[in-house]
């Protein structure tokens, strides 16, 4: 008879998930920031990729509180996304429209990591883990930073020149 899974694995599960998403994030910002046109983009991606580190570190710290092994697990909604991400530097390369682009795969990528850490938070509050809760509120807080960060990076710039025509 299989064993019913429980909340604790779950939550494992989940940890498992995002921390995935932050290696695989980390691996492709500086690809975002090289490809990205104007100098606010290219800072931005690598600012986020050493926020990124930290997050990782913090997660780790969350996985050692577990007496779990800090193991990610395929992430395919996160794989999904940068691939979409590659696509549009591929296929917007020497476009206006280039950084419009990456900044609303970016965005994908922060929702997504707001969605995971907003869940954590309140399962770990349940579970009674309260070490892991300001780890990961660190790391939701970055995330919500980020995305306002981005937004307001698309409304100065980058979607007021992909309007203009090639």
């Amino acid at each position: 008879m299989a064993t019913t899974k429980t909340l604790d694995d779950l939550f494992l599960d989940t940890l498992k998930d995002i921390y995935y998403a932050e290696k695989q994030i980390l691996k492709t910002l500086p690809k975002m920031a090289r490809a990205a046109q104007s100098e606010e983009g290219k800072a931005g991606f690598l600012q986020h990729r050493d926020e990124t580190q930290g997050q990782i570190d913090r997660l780790e710290q969350v996985f050692e509180l577990l007496g779990k092994p800090a193991r990610g697990k395929t992430c395919e909604a996160i794989q999904g996304i940068i691939a979409e991400g590659e696509e549009i530097i591929d296929d917007f390369k020497d476009s206006p429209a280039l950084d419009a682009g990456l900044i609303s795969s970016a965005q994908a990528v922060e929702h997504y990591e707001i969605a995971r850490y907003g869940t954590l938070i309140e399962w770990a509050k349940q579970l009674g883990l309260t070490d892991a809760v300001p780890l990961l509120q660190q790391n939701l807080q970055e995330e919500e930073a980020t995305d306002k960060k981005l937004t307001q990076l698309a409304k100065a710039s980058a979607n007021a020149k992909g309007q203009k025509k090639a």
